[in-house]
């Protein structure tokens, strides 16, 4: 399952100051667990029913800028 292995992450990347880094998940990922993901700080979930990729691009690159990406 996403859950135990997303939690570990994320409490792990808190716990060495790089909480700051947005994670994105993707995958068969029932919703009661996509919204468990969402409530631990997961940035992004991406299932299959996404598939938009100019979406999920626009997605990353405001992940990895979004300062950049408000002032456009």
């Amino acid at each position: 399952s996403h859950v135990p292995l997303l939690d570990d992450l994320m409490q792990h990347l808190r716990e060495t100051g790089l909480g700051h880094i947005p994670v994105v998940v993707g995958g068969i990922i029932p919703e009661e667990d996509a919204v468990r993901l969402k409530n631990m700080g997961v940035a992004r979930i991406y299932t299959p029913k996404d598939f938009e990729l100019n979406r999920i691009m626009d997605d990353m690159v405001t992940l990895a800028d979004p300062v950049t990406v408000a002032a456009q």
